[in-house]
C-alpha cells in the first residue's frame, strides 16, 4: 500500500526526516510531496491553510483517509517494520498523546526559528507523480 507523505520542502527538520524515510523505505510505503507544490495538493483538495496545521499523511488507495499533525508521524510510525509495537507503547502511556501532540504543536509553529528555513524546497527522491485529477504510484 502507498502513501503520501505532505511535508515542508522548505523545513530542515521536515527534509532531514524525509530524507531518513526514503533511506529507511526507499519509496516502498511512502511518496512525497512537498507542501510547496500547490499543484499537486489541490488535486487533493489541500490549501496552504491546510498546511498550517502540520504535515499530512494520505493513503493512496482511500484518499479520504488521512492523518495531520502528531497523528500523521504517528501513522508513520505505525507503518514501519516493528513501528506498531513502539506507537502502541507510546499510546499506551498516560498523558503521552497529550504530550506528544502539545510538542508537534511548539515544534511546527516554530520550526524555522528552531531549525532554519532552507532556501530551495527540497526535492523528494520518491516523489508522488501525479497527473490530472489522480495521483499515480
Amino acid at each position: 500500500m502507498t502513501y503520501y507523505v505532505i511535508y515542508d520542502g522548505n523545513c530542515n527538520l521536515c527534509t532531514t526526516l524525509v530524507q531518513l524515510l526514503e533511506r529507511l523505505d526507499q519509496g516502498t510505503q511512502f511518496q512525497y510531496i512537498p507542501m510547496q507544490d500547490q499543484q499537486a495538493l489541490s488535486q487533493f483538495g489541500i490549501t496552504p491553510e491546510d498546511c498550517e496545521q502540520g504535515m499530512i499523511v494520505i493513503n493512496a488507495a482511500m484518499p479520504e483517509h488521512r492523518w495531520q499533525g502528531s497523528d500523521a508521524a504517528e501513522e508513520i510510525g505505525r507503518l514501519l517494520p516493528l513501528g506498531n509495537v513502539f506507537v502502541s507503547a507510546y499510546r499506551a502511556l498516560p498523558g503521552a498523546k497529550w504530550a506528544g501532540d502539545r510538542t508537534y504543536a511548539q515544534i511546527r509553529d516554530n520550526r524555522y526559528a528552531l531549525f532554519g528555513k532552507r532556501d530551495r524546497t527540497y526535492p523528494p527522491r520518491y516523489p508522488a507523480a501525479c497527473v490530472a485529477d489522480r495521483c499515480r504510484v
